[in-house]
């Protein structure tokens, strides 16, 4: 863990000092900052999510190309452009990078951490808390301050409305509350928390977006509700998908999907006002045109650009850059079932396509600092085997893998999405997986479609074989949990149940659960990639380079790997 947060810390280190270079500082925390916890909490940390099951939208589809971009030039509007991946607004469905930058400041959470590190896990709404001996039981004391958008006051009532409507509508990140077996508010500023068993991870969780406070009372009088059964009853989502319910510094104007995403600066804003009055969050989904739009000045901040497009901007004066290293995984899925998977459920089918790929090759195509990661829990998290372990080709394995499997002539459909997502154009990735799998007989049919098609079939378990990403939730092992068997990627997405996978991984899945200390957890994720190395539905291909780039006319900008984006520390 304390290597973990070495390693994003010198990131961040990093980003500062470049920015620092180039004229752009770190900001104070819009949020005046409460009493210190009385208990110290876990460092584990939170990001955000990319490809995770999507919740049913109810915003306006976009019916006509994005309009050219403008206000970049004013020094009160802030103008992003990124591919834009959202499925859902409403906080408690929402689960995908582009809602979690808008609400990161359209809500506020009861913790957070800094805004340039995380070390520490810091008061949001909460200025205090307290954790039981036994770790089932959070006790959180709310700042009394703390308001919303329309001047109410953030109460244990809302906390509690919040917390049971995410778990209780079900929805894409609902999962991160299953351990949650009450939520009680024991008066108007105390919050209590109880957990099934203990979790060292929670406090990270609630970091979470989901896990935003929303006003109850203008929620329920939009047609929410937290009731145990808010996956059929709740109604609020159309509202907010073009309303926001928090209490950060600005408030949601409108969500024109496929198009752009405008935030404005909440002027009841119980914390310090942010310097940027107006955000544009601008649908550019390939890389090659945020550049064109940053350098020609019609965008400030270009949050997807890939390896490829960062030489140009290296002698612009005008642009700021930074590189680093996502924590995201790109990879190949295969389904479980043999009636949607065919061949691609045979574990021997899996393991010799995880032989036949070119990794290096791939590692190149995604240019700057991209890595090969040695399993699906990416470089540098807490328990992740070594770079030095990386997947490595061997054709003739791969060749008598399938003869064995009588698959030597295999023909099978990739599924993925036509874009480009953490600077990797997923259409030249799909290639070189179809050129690879070419060299041991396997045919590869191309089949892309449009981000939110895909993704839809993508979440129901409905593909054969797809090329994905995965943002992790949270930045600890317990994150993978996720793709093992019953998991939300393993259980929902690769259809790898209990009924067709082995109780080894089963057995290994619950330890990981039930380990509380490193040298424990350590050593039942280092069993569960070995077990996966060779039995499992999945190809780690790459963990991509990351590069950000914006006008140098802003300050403030940080990355930040749990949310990206902080928009309201940036000014021009």
């Amino acid at each position: 863990m304390k290597q973990r947060l070495s390693q994003i810390l010198g990131l961040l280190a990093a980003t500062a000092l470049f920015l620092a270079a180039c004229g752009g500082t770190p900001t104070a925390s819009p949020t005046a900052a409460p009493a210190a916890p009385t208990t110290a909490a876990p460092t584990s940390a939170a990001a955000a999510p990319t490809a995770a099951p999507a919740a049913t939208a109810a915003a306006p589809a976009a019916t006509a190309a994005p309009a050219p971009a403008t206000g970049a030039a004013d020094s009160k509007t802030l103008v992003i452009g990124m591919a834009e991946d959202s499925a859902s607004l409403d906080p408690a469905r929402a689960y995908e990078t582009t809602p979690g930058i808008v609400n990161r400041v359209a809500y506020q959470t009861l913790v957070t951490f800094p805004d340039n590190s995380v070390e520490t896990i810091i008061p949001m709404l909460a200025e205090k808390w307290e954790i039981s001996s036994d770790g089932k039981t959070y006790t959180f004391t709310l700042n009394a301050n703390a308001r919303f958008s329309d001047g109410s006051p953030v109460t244990a009532e809302d906390v509690v409305f919040s917390l049971n409507r995410t778990k209780n509508i079900k929805g894409n990140p609902s999962f991160l509350a299953a351990n949650f077996a009450s939520v009680e508010a024991e008066n108007a500023t105390t919050v209590v928390l109880t957990l099934t068993e203990p979790d060292a991870a929670t406090l990270s969780k609630l970091i979470f977006p989901a896990f935003s406070i929303v006003n109850k009372k203008l929620v329920t009088a939009n047609g929410g509700t937290d009731a145990a059964d808010a996956d059929t009853t709740d109604k609020a989502e159309q509202w907010l998908n073009a309303n926001s319910a928090g209490s950060g510094p600005y408030k949601l104007e409108k969500w024109e999907r496929g198009v752009e995403t405008v935030l404005v600066a909440n002027p009841g804003f119980w914390g310090k006002a942010p310097a940027i009055e107006r955000v544009i969050i601008r649908n550019l989904p390939e890389a090659a045109a945020q550049k064109t739009a940053l350098e020609a000045g019609d965008i400030d901040l270009a949050l997807g650009l890939g390896a490829d497009q960062i030489g140009g901007l290296q002698t612009n004066p005008n642009i700021s850059l930074f590189e680093g290293l996502r924590e995201t995984v790109v990879f190949l899925i295969f389904n479980n079932d043999p009636a949607i998977g065919g061949q691609l459920a045979d574990a021997k089918v899996q393991r010799a396509i995880r032989l036949a790929l070119d990794y290096e090759g791939m590692q190149a195509l995604g240019g700057g600092k991209t890595v090969i990661p040695p399993s699906m829990m990416p470089l540098g998290f807490p328990g992740a085997w070594p770079a030095e372990k990386a997947p490595t080709r061997n054709v003739e394995e791969a060749k008598k893998l399938l003869a064995e499997a009588n698959a030597s002539s295999l023909t099978v459909d990739l599924d993925y999405p036509d874009t480009t997502l953490v600077g990797i154009n997923f259409g030249t990735f799909a290639q070189k997986v179809q050129a690879d799998l070419a060299e041991v007989g396997i045919t590869v049919n191309l089949k892309p479609a449009a981000l939110q098609p895909a993704l839809e079939k993508y979440r129901s378990g409905q593909q054969p074989f797809g090329l994905w990403l995965w943002n992790p939730d949270f930045i600890d092992a317990t994150d993978r949990l996720a793709f093992l068997p019953e998991g939300k990627v393993g259980g929902t997405r690769a259809n790898w149940k209990n009924s067709n996978s082995s109780a080894d991984i089963q057995q290994l899945r619950d330890e990981a659960k039930a380990v509380t200390t490193d040298e424990q957890r350590n050593a039942v994720w280092d069993k569960i990639q070995a077990y996966m190395e060779t039995n499992s539905p999945y190809a780690a291909l790459v963990q991509p380079s990351l590069q950000i780039a914006h006008s140098s006319a802003l300050k403030g900008y940080v990355y930040h790997p749990a949310w990206e984006v902080d928009v309201s520390l940036i000014s021009k």
